[in-house]
């Protein structure tokens, strides 16, 4: 039996896919210059998703307001670490695993949600949600991101095939995910239940 809580990614020996939803105009930048630049916000935080297919569900496939479209986001393995390094669970109950850290002042939060099937049922284990707050944002931004694609394109054709009632023809579009390997103390610091 999997463990309930896993980080499952697309990744390589140097990088990790993250899954992002934009607004038109963040995501056309964002591409275009193969990075975040205006109107990227700098000043808020923002999520990042390993799981492709929780991000459908959030988005509910590209079509909720300002998340038309779906970028996968390149980062390297080392900034992702060190987010996870910094992460604070935002699970009630979870406290600060005794790190001293209040969440409102955590520089990252984590949190698990159920991962969804490709027709969006909830599954009995929990995918990872990576909140980059405003103290890494540009570093986040400006180092750690090696590339951007937009898989919108992707997206929409995978909705029409559900649609259709053609889930096989779907699933061969589905990125590819694994196990992400952690480190103990990396992995014990995301868990919510500490």
């Amino acid at each position: 039996m999997a463990p309930l809580r896993q980080i499952r990614a697309d990744f390589d020996a140097h990088t990790i896919v993250v899954y992002q939803a934009y607004s038109p105009t963040v995501a056309r930048a964002a591409v275009t210059a193969g990075r975040f630049v205006a109107p990227f916000s700098f000043t808020r935080m923002t999520w990042i998703k390993p799981s492709f297919l929780w991000l459908m569900h959030r988005s509910n496939w590209a079509r909720k307001a300002n998340q038309e479209q779906i970028l996968a986001v390149r980062i390297t393995r080392q900034g992702w670490e060190r987010a996870l390094s910094r992460a604070v669970p935002t699970t009630p109950g979870s406290g600060d695993g005794g790190r001293g850290e209040d969440l409102a002042d955590a520089a990252v939060h984590v949190q698990w949600d159920p991962e969804r099937s490709l027709r969006g049922a909830a599954l009995n284990h929990y995918s990872i949600q990576v909140g980059i707050g405003r103290e890494l944002i540009r570093e986040y931004a400006e180092q750690w991101v090696t590339g951007i694609d937009d898989l919108t394109p992707r997206v929409r054709r995978m909705a029409e095939l559900l649609g259709q009632g053609r889930s096989a023809q779907a699933q061969r579009l589905l990125p590819p995910e694994r196990v992400y390997p952690l480190s103990p103390p990396l992995a014990a610091a995301v868990q919510a239940d500490r």
